[in-house]
């Protein structure tokens, strides 16, 4: 449904717009962007949605603030006071995921820039601390990408309610496949080495790069000569485990 389905290999991220993990990921999702021959999925997966939606109150703050001091220490991803002394502490503030996926295939059906908006998302979160939940934010998100605002709110009109159910019930089938327990989850599909016509799907897991950027993109690059070279060498990249359900397991 997004960017470079037809690339050999193709990473595809399962994520949610309000989960610190993937904000942690983010420099490894920008990395992968601009690699020749890797094709980039992105699928949103509904973290806080329906009943799973969040108000803010002293224990979720509790609960995320330990998260966000290791992501910061590992990957150097910044946390904006007006996100942890203000949005933070604005109890009764609803956290639901539903709007912002919305807005980010909004943003793809007009441009393609689905992730480009959720990279605008995430620092309207983390560092400015505005509430990305909030369809106001995400039309001013918009413009500040350069997306028309009448397109997009017509975009976003189109794509809201049973549309993004659909993605997000997507989304959770393909977290399903691949045996990820949480956000972010990433995978590799690529020609199956040994079903000539079929395509294989394997979880990945990020921890060993969330600090090591050029490593990530070099391990990308290797991934890649391997999948030029399955139909000769009838293997795969290597078996790598998954990511848990507070994110990805580290050391």
């Amino acid at each position: 449904m997004n960017a470079q389905t037809s690339a050999p290999l193709v990473l595809h991220y399962i994520f949610d717009p309000l989960c610190g993990w993937c904000y942690a990921a983010a420099p490894l999702v920008q990395a992968a962007r601009n690699l020749p021959g890797i094709g980039l999925q992105w699928h949103g997966g509904g973290m806080l949605v329906g009943a799973q939606r969040r108000e803010i109150d002293a224990g979720w703050r509790e609960h995320v603030l330990p998260h966000d001091k290791r992501i910061s220490e590992l990957t150097g991803q910044v946390f904006g006071e007006a996100y942890s002394d203000g949005l933070l502490k604005a109890v009764g503030t609803v956290l639901d995921s539903e709007p912002p996926t919305t807005a980010m295939l909004a943003a793809e059906q007009l441009s393609g820039r689905g992730l480009d908006l959720l990279a605008r998302m995430q620092e309207a979160y983390y560092i400015q601390g505005r509430l990305i939940s909030d369809m106001s934010v995400l039309q001013e998100l918009a413009r500040d990408l350069g997306l028309d605002a009448a397109a997009f709110a017509q975009a976003y009109a189109q794509q809201q309610g049973a549309p993004t159910q659909q993605h997000m019930q997507q989304s959770r089938q393909l977290l399903s496949l691949v045996q990820g327990q949480g956000f972010p989850s990433f995978a590799l599909e690529f020609d199956h080495p040994e079903q000539p016509g079929q395509r294989a799907v394997q979880r990945i897991d990020i921890s060993p790069w969330l600090a090591d950027v050029q490593g990530w993109k070099a391990q990308l690059g290797q991934w890649a000569q391997q999948v030029a070279e399955l139909k000769s060498q009838n293997q795969a990249p290597d078996q790598a485990e998954g990511c848990g359900p507070d994110g990805c397991a580290l050391p």
